[in-house]
């Protein structure tokens, strides 16, 4: 999913990211790696689906913002523990799914 696909509402919300490259769901990004927010996949239909896509807006998934995994669950890799801003998350693998992010070099950090 590009940039340009992602719905209006998500995307207006905040300024592009900092880094252009490789864009991929947060719930691909290996441990340790830090990328950017593009947007929250559009939502669909669904009363639930726009409470997902919302409900993660509102807890700081905005584009632009950076995100690093921090741990995955076992087994499955679920829940997934990610931090946004200065706060840190456990997401389930298919709400992770819903937010597109992108760094100009997805590699882990160094610790």
């Amino acid at each position: 999913m590009y940039a340009s696909q992602l719905h209006p509402v998500f995307t207006a919300m905040a300024a592009q990211p900092p880094d252009a490259g490789l864009e991929c769901s947060l719930a691909d990004l290996a441990i340790g790696v830090t990328a950017h927010v593009v947007g929250v996949r559009p939502f669909e239909a669904t009363p639930e689906a726009r409470e997902l896509a919302l409900r993660l807006l509102e807890i700081g998934f905005m584009a632009g913002e950076r995100v690093r995994v921090i741990a995955h669950g076992h087994p499955g890799r679920e829940p997934i523990a990610v931090r946004v801003g200065g706060t840190t998350f456990a997401l389930r693998r298919f709400e992770a799914e819903q937010v597109v992010v992108t760094g100009s070099a997805m590699e882990p950090v160094e610790r």
